[in-house]
């Protein structure tokens, strides 16, 4: 038996083996005063994971982490991030994002950084095992002055979510993947990861998430099953649309995330609310069964 043929029996029965891994899906959750309700809700459509988002920081107490915790535990449910909003004012578009959206401006970031220091003690009493943020328009010029700064306050959030015993998860959106790739190289911890959302990186015109995955595949550790259409004009995000009407290539994107070692959840998102969402969700749902 020539080594070729050895290398090649190995590697097909490594591709054998990823392609039967069943990725678990998941949704959106809101953390509400009552925890119980949405996790009910999740449990209903069937899900056996979710992503909690919170945009709210007076929510983040010990009394609602521990009802969070029995929720899940009692619904079956895994609670695989806290995804924190941050307070002040926020615009998603190409004019004024740069200057509102997450860690990268110096004017909110002070409070901010408490908000997220509320979020990961909240996961922490919570049992979660990590938190998930938008850092922003990350600047593409490493010496900038606020991408240096802005390296200093990661350090610093990645630290305090390590004494937590958690992971600190980049949303892909406003920076193209090599300048995230960069952000995590810069910032040297062991516990930064991506919560991949393909279609923000088609929304926000960053890259093509199949193609994206070379460059940063290796840090995924959670996924936004979410769909869109690249920009039509230079200030407006692309439009989200609902799972397989956009242009994300889940066919495609699925196999090569599994090829890649994710473990993972596909927690789908969809971005609009009321009676549509919901049918949207269950729609996601039946598609991305067929190809987990």
């Amino acid at each position: 038996m020539t080594i070729a043929y050895k290398l090649r029996k190995t590697y097909v029965y490594t591709m054998e083996a990823w392609i039967h891994v069943k990725l678990k899906l998941g949704m959106i959750a809101r953390l509400e005063s009552e925890p119980e309700k949405e996790l009910t809700k999740v449990q209903s459509l069937g899900f056996p994971t979710c992503q909690i988002v919170c945009w709210n920081a007076k929510l983040y107490t010990e009394d609602i982490a521990h009802r969070l915790k029995l929720a899940a535990e009692d619904h079956d449910i895994e609670v695989t991030t806290v995804w924190a909003g941050l307070p002040g004012k926020y615009v998603w578009d190409f004019i004024e994002g740069p200057s509102t959206i997450g860690l990268v401006p110096g004017g909110t970031r002070g409070m901010r950084l408490k908000a997220l220091r509320k979020a990961s003690d909240f996961a922490r009493d919570a049992g979660v095992k990590s938190i998930t943020t938008h850092v922003g328009f990350i600047p593409e010029n490493p010496k900038y002055p606020l991408y240096i700064s802005l390296i200093d306050t990661l350090k610093e959030v990645t630290r305090f979510c390590r004494d937590n015993g958690q992971s600190f998860w980049f949303e892909t959106g406003q920076e193209t993947p090599v300048t995230l790739l960069r952000t995590i190289e810069d910032v040297g911890t062991e516990n930064p990861g991506v919560n991949l959302d393909p279609g923000n990186l088609l929304m926000y015109g960053k890259a093509n998430p199949v193609d994206a995955l070379g460059i940063i595949g290796r840090y995924v550790r959670g996924v936004h099953a979410k769909d869109g259409e690249y920009p039509t004009n230079g200030r407006e995000l692309g439009k989200e649309k609902p799972i397989g009407q956009g242009r994300v290539n889940f066919p495609v994107l699925i196999p090569k995330l599994k090829s890649l070692g994710y473990k993972g959840a596909l927690t789908i998102e969809r971005e609009i609310s009321g009676p549509r969402q919901i049918e949207d969700i269950k729609e996601a749902k039946i598609f991305l069964e067929k190809l987990c």
